[in-house]
């Protein structure tokens, strides 16, 4: 219904004043028109009333010229998601508790819209590095963030403890996986895998790699890409070169077969210490911890000591572990 109610009213009194004049007289009409027209005023703002009452009373009213409505989520879903974030945070403090941590570990940042960019740390470079594009050796991303990135290397050893340990405290970490030590069990790293960690090269026997040619580096290198397709449907673009050893052929023959970063470490984690690259013996924001598959036939406690270790030491320092990946 489209009511103009300006023109109705117009109208409703010309009508009215014409009929009266003639009968009546004009006096007597004007007045009789004033009252005629008042009351089609009135009977005007009736039907407008009526045709708002006609419509749903739950009906959105559109807002006015120019404006935008507002958008709020609805009063259950933010309550769902309270709901949801409170549950999250009961079960990760039950399972710091379960694990035997001191504190609860620190939730990591969203990862960064723009990511950093990294480049050879000074001193780590070969001849060529850049206008030959190669792949960066770093220690440290570049970032604001209080955050560290946890690495693991080799896949000797596979405790199902340690799967479900970083699985229910949500902990992020990249594996660096050589063919030799986990071709006797590819599915364990493949659960690993479905449980959101990201599994990347390390070559396939773990050779020092500067004393090959670099035919062999080449064959160690994209021979394990090859392996990663088939194992696990993907082929990674970060390789860690064994023992942090290299040369020139090493991040030729890496990028040749699509690796794009090299990253070694700040850090270095055991069961029983820690050790560190930088003389003031200091954990940075951004820095690379590495630490290995490991168990008691080679260290004093278990994979699941040596992640209790890392984990009190970097809350404690006030620092979250983020996924490497998501900065690369």
């Amino acid at each position: 219904m489209r009511l103009v109610v300006q023109t109705d009213k117009k109208t409703a009194y010309r009508q009215a004043g014409h009929r009266a004049g003639r009968g009546v007289g004009g006096r007597t009409g004007r007045r009789t028109g004033r009252r005629i027209g008042a009351r089609a005023a009135l009977a005007v703002l009736a039907v407008s009333a009526l045709a708002a009452g006609c419509s749903r009373p739950d009906a959105p009213v559109p807002p006015a010229q120019g404006q935008q409505r507002l958008q709020a989520p609805p009063a259950r879903a933010l309550d769902s998601y309270a709901t949801r974030l409170r549950a999250s945070t009961a079960a990760r403090a039950a399972a710091a508790k379960r694990w035997g941590l001191r504190q609860v570990p620190l939730v990591p940042p969203a990862p960064p819209a723009v990511k950093p960019r990294i480049t050879a740390r000074p001193g780590f470079e070969v001849a060529h590095q850049e206008d030959w594009d190669l792949p960066p050796v770093f220690t440290t991303v570049p970032t604001e963030d209080k955050v560290v990135f946890l690495t693991i290397d080799d896949g000797a050893d596979k405790d199902p403890a340690f799967l479900r340990m970083m699985s229910e405290l949500k902990i992020p970490y990249t594996a660096f996986l050589s063919d030799y030590l986990i071709k006797d069990d590819y599915g364990y790293f493949r659960r690993m895998r479905d449980a959101g960690v990201t599994l990347d090269n390390h070559t396939l026997h773990h050779p020092y790699l500067p004393g090959l040619s670099y035919e062999d580096q080449r064959h160690e290198i994209c021979d394990m890409q090859d392996i990663m397709q088939k194992q696990f449907g993907r082929r990674p673009t970060v390789v860690r070169f064994p023992y942090g050893n290299y040369n020139q052929d090493s991040l030729v023959a890496a990028k040749s077969c699509g690796v794009k970063y090299a990253p070694i470490w700040n850090e270095e984690v055991y069961v029983d210490h820690w050790e560190f690259r930088e003389d003031d013996q200091r954990m940075r924001r951004g820095d690379i911890v590495l630490t290995h598959f490991r168990g008691r036939n080679e260290w004093n406690g278990t994979m699941v000591d040596d992640m209790r270790r890392f984990l009190d030491y970097v809350t404690a320092q006030g620092f979250a572990v983020a996924r490497l990946e998501d900065y690369l």
